[in-house]
């Protein structure tokens, strides 16, 4: 399996008409940024452009869009000249921000943005497979190589399948669902994010009222294990702490525990937030701090944003400054624990 596409460069298409999208904490993450003139941001995750167009419009100065999905990034084909070619969009993964970054010519940053997890706009496209609330092909790639959701759900052991499910979608009936799926899969190929649902849901039941729909953690977690959406958050982590500058900004918005849980301890190892055996006692002798966390550990939107956009319900954004000081070893505990083996790490062939 492939991680996603990100090592190929593919040509950018227009996506299909849909509806808009809207950024998430906007106004949260500009402020946690504080763009500045003459300075050089990051937009790890382009999607529609909403807030690399803040920041273009809050400060003279450029920013680096990368997106790892080609129709993603014609949003940024207009944004160009109208920004006097201030912004500079690239293809390719945010964890691979540093050679990408260097390739179009700056070794450091003064802010990185991060805004994780699946975007409206490939929810939207039912041809993409993302959704259980629209029909399509069971895809999920937020590239356009390597290995499909198709692949995964038909061709994968059942026990590399209760892991993600367990791990990646916190299914407690992960073993059910999984037993469904190779039910079915004896009799044919499961193609469609429909038929994909209706399994789950023979298993867990049907929608009701406006809780959360049952295929909702299953979907995640396999969109998750497919696009290494956490391996590749791990390593924009550490990328962003190599190439901010002193004084340069991190702001990340999640929207779901997993996510949170790694930004979370990643920032508060690096700003002295862990180490302490007691409130009452000096904390342990270590590293200097590489970041100083924003006095607003973590954001939440408010219930006007929630209103006009549901998706707006489950983010949280974490920020933090960098320091003078040098960068922390890397961390791969921040993974949870008993996390599959990754697709990178598959087509590598394992962990080193």
């Amino acid at each position: 399996m492939s991680n996603g596409g990100c090592n190929k460069r593919q040509p950018v298409r227009m996506p299909p008409n849909s509806a808009p999208h809207t950024p998430v904490l906007l106004s949260e993450v500009i402020a946690a940024i504080s763009p500045v003139s003459n300075g050089v941001y990051l937009d790890g995750t382009f999607g529609a452009g909403g807030y690399s167009r803040a920041v273009l419009e809050a400060a003279d100065c450029t920013v680096l869009a990368i997106d790892r999905d080609p129709a993603a990034l014609a949003a940024a084909v207009p944004l160009v000249d109208s920004f006097d070619k201030r912004l500079r969009p690239i293809q390719g993964c945010f964890g691979d921000m540093e050679a990408l970054a260097r390739d179009a010519g700056f070794d450091g940053l003064d802010g990185v943005m991060l805004d994780l997890g699946v975007s409206s706009m490939q929810l939207d496209e039912a041809a993409r497979g993302f959704s259980f609330m629209r029909d399509g092909p069971l895809d999920m790639r937020m590239g356009s190589a390597g290995a499909s959701a198709e692949d995964l759900v038909n061709d994968a052991e059942p026990a590399l399948l209760v892991s993600i499910l367990s791990v990646y979608g916190e299914e407690r009936r992960a073993r059910a669902i999984v037993r469904a799926i190779t039910a079915r899969r004896d009799s044919g190929r499961i193609t469609r994010t429909g038929e994909l649902a209706e399994i789950i849901c023979s298993v867990l039941g049907q929608p009701r009222g406006k809780g959360a729909h049952p295929a909702t953690r299953t979907f995640q977690a396999l969109r998750i294990y497919l696009n290494d959406e956490l391996g590749e958050l791990l390593r924009g982590l550490h990328a962003a702490e190599r190439l901010l500058r002193p004084g340069g900004r991190l702001a990340v918005v999640t929207f779901h525990s997993l996510e949170d849980r790694m930004v979370k301890k990643f920032l508060a190892r690096r700003s002295g937030r862990v180490g302490r055996p007691s409130r009452h006692l000096p904390a342990l002798e270590g590293p200097a701090n590489s970041f100083d966390e924003l006095p607003a550990r973590s954001q939440k939107a408010g219930a006007d944003e929630i209103a006009v956009n549901a998706r707006a319900r489950s983010a949280r954004l974490r920020g933090a400054v960098r320091t003078h000081a040098p960068v922390f070893p890397e961390d791969e505990n921040l993974m949870p624990a008993r996390a599959p083996q990754s697709v990178r790490d598959t087509q590598a062939g394992g962990r080193s």
